[in-house]
């Protein structure tokens, strides 16, 4: 019997009106991300918003999650990849694992070819901690194409 896990996604307040295909496509799938799981049966349990900057919802969502059984949390890879990426990722990482005590995990789905290339552009991702950010979510050129 495969292992059991019960995540949730906080998106970016930016993609609101996201209806999660790229997320639940590779979630799916095994991809980006969630590659993580290919052993284990996932269950979500809570998809939301940041609520914006500077991500109020984070506090409040995060406790609901828990009370639905989430394990880990995942900060969606728009997070990462919008222009500029989110100022508060790390803090809302630090946050969600001191205050909770849950397994956070930067990204879902695989970083689509054309935010890589502006990405890469820009230097936006250049320091040792954005490289540790976009690692779980980089992927081959392939995949990254297929998620543009």
């Amino acid at each position: 019997m495969k292992e059991s896990k019960k995540i949730g996604i906080i998106i970016c307040d930016r993609y609101r009106r996201c209806a999660g295909g790229k997320c639940f496509r590779s979630l799916k799938n095994r991809e980006g991300a969630f590659s993580r799981y290919k052993d284990s049966e996932v269950e979500l349990v809570g998809y939301t918003g940041c609520d914006g900057c500077p991500g109020g919802n984070v506090e409040y969502a995060v406790n609901e999650m828990l009370s639905n059984g989430a394990q880990i949390i995942h900060l969606a890879t728009g997070l990462i990849v919008g222009y500029p990426p989110c100022p508060y990722i790390t803090y809302f990482y630090d946050y969600i694992q001191r205050k909770y005590g849950l397994e956070v995990v930067y990204g879902t789905h695989p970083i689509p070819e054309k935010y890589l290339l502006v990405h890469e552009k820009m230097e936006t991702w250049k320091s040792a901690e954005w490289q540790a950010i976009i690692e779980p979510t980089l992927n081959d050129q392939e995949t990254r194409l297929a998620y543009d």
